[in-house]
């Protein structure tokens, strides 16, 4: 059954070497169950309601992504995009988390709109290569800011804004051990090593009494706290669109990038170099990230960790499955989740932040005119603590500059648009 279903045969692949790859990537990715929870809860939100959204939403979007697609592609609540949820739109907007959710369920059901008509290929298109690397590594960069200052390496300043922490704290040297510790197992090439770092800086956080053990498993926690609670009149206020489009924005470019660059390490694009079946796996995408926010989680989008799995041998749905069946019974581990720190997940923000910085080299660093606007873009994030500020910054100066520089031909109505949208919005609703 599982032969003629997945064509395992024909992928040349077999049961054995799937489930292995489903191991492998959900242990190279289970860290979202710890990170998720903790970044999300800073809102107000109820952790072990958000620990059982952020499972479901993972196991729902990676079983559709499977059993439809027939891909070796897991997805989970976005990393970048939580700390967007978090930090710029219910922190720095003052919003409720209810109206964050419910822009998180709207992005959802355009992503959908625009996977069905093929709208997404005409827009991920017209967006400079440039833009889509600097957006990148400035998420990036945001989720470095983020896990230095939770694991207390820097602190604020009224002198010079921000500056260097207790870097004599045992929670601050943990964290730092921590971050050292996945870096060295990554390089060595240890699967799950971000999952071994968290645990580990955990466990000393327990024996070294600045943390209390909770426990490893239980019964699932009550998904009431957060489910249906999004509000969807508060998210359609003329003010809050800016955010339901980064929430649709970052994910398009997340999950396409994902899809297209796993895909090609594994071998499944066509001799075109395109993903056949990609409107199925956009589809997985866009009904986990409305499912997610009915549940109770920031967007849910494909995770490049997928790689880890594809380079065991992974190479149908059945990986997914596998994946899917892991994060449900990853339910049961909620006393786990609550005992983990935010000074031991800091360490795994920061080596993502390491791994989203490479579209950095990427650019084409010898014209002014692609290369300032991507700076622009990358620092803004971080600075302005706002990942939907950087994005605006990097597409108003990347036209600005062409224009001024005389290359006009270099921009499509599609980057114009945009960039007009973003400064109408700093000019009315800003």
């Amino acid at each position: 059954m599982l032969e003629s279903f997945f064509k395992l045969k024909e992928h040349g692949t077999d049961v054995r070497t799937e489930v292995l790859a489903g191991f492998t990537t959900f242990l190279t990715m289970a860290y979202i169950i710890f990170v998720n929870p903790s970044i999300l809860a800073i809102t107000g939100m109820d952790f072990s309601a958000v620990f059982v959204a952020t499972c479901l939403a993972a196991a729902l979007g990676t079983a559709i992504m499977g059993l439809v697609a027939n891909y070796p592609i897991a997805l989970a609540p976005g990393m970048g995009l939580n700390a967007y949820f978090t930090f710029s739109v219910v922190k720095g907007m003052g919003v409720s988390w209810q109206v964050a959710l419910g822009a998180v369920f709207i992005s959802g059901i355009i992503f959908l709109a625009v996977s069905l008509f093929k709208v997404r290929e005409a827009i991920v298109n017209a967006i400079p290569q440039s833009l889509k690397f600097a957006i990148s590594a400035g998420v990036g960069f945001f989720l470095a800011i983020i896990a230095l200052k939770n694991a207390g390496v820097i602190k604020g300043s009224e002198a010079t804004l921000v500056t260097l922490g207790d870097i004599h704290a045992p929670t601050t040297l943990l964290a730092i051990f921590g971050f050292f510790l996945i870096v060295a197992l990554e390089y060595r090439r240890v699967h799950g090593s971000i999952i071994i770092g968290i645990l580990a800086v955990t466990v000393l956080s327990v024996l070294l009494g600045l943390s209390k053990f909770e426990g490893v498993f239980s019964a699932p926690p009550s998904l009431a706290p957060t489910f249906m609670q999004m509000d969807l009149a508060g998210a359609l206020n003329v003010g809050l669109l800016g955010v339901v489009f980064v929430f649709f924005f970052v994910d398009l470019f997340d999950t396409t990038g994902t899809l297209v660059g796993v895909s090609h390490r594994a071998g499944l694009l066509d001799k075109d170099g395109k993903l056949p079946r990609l409107k199925k796996a956009l589809l997985a995408d866009s009904i986990a990230i409305s499912a997610g926010a009915a549940m109770g989680t920031s967007s849910t989008t494909a995770y490049i960790e997928s790689a880890a799995g594809t380079a065991v041998g992974g190479r149908t749905g059945l990986t997914s499955v596998v994946v899917a069946l892991l994060f449900l019974a990853a339910l049961f581990l909620s006393p786990l989740a609550a005992t983990v720190p935010a000074y031991a997940t800091a360490p795994a923000l920061c080596y993502v932040a390491v791994l989203m910085a490479r579209g950095l080299a990427e650019i084409e660093w010898g014209d002014l005119t692609e290369s300032a606007p991507a700076v622009m873009t990358a620092l803004a994030m971080p600075f302005t603590f706002s990942i939907a500020d950087g994005i605006a910054f990097g597409f108003i100066s990347y036209v600005l500059i062409k224009v001024l520089a005389g290359r006009f031909r270099d921009l499509t109505p599609a980057v114009v648009i945009i960039a007009a949208l973003w400064v109408v919005k700093f000019a009315f609703f800003h």
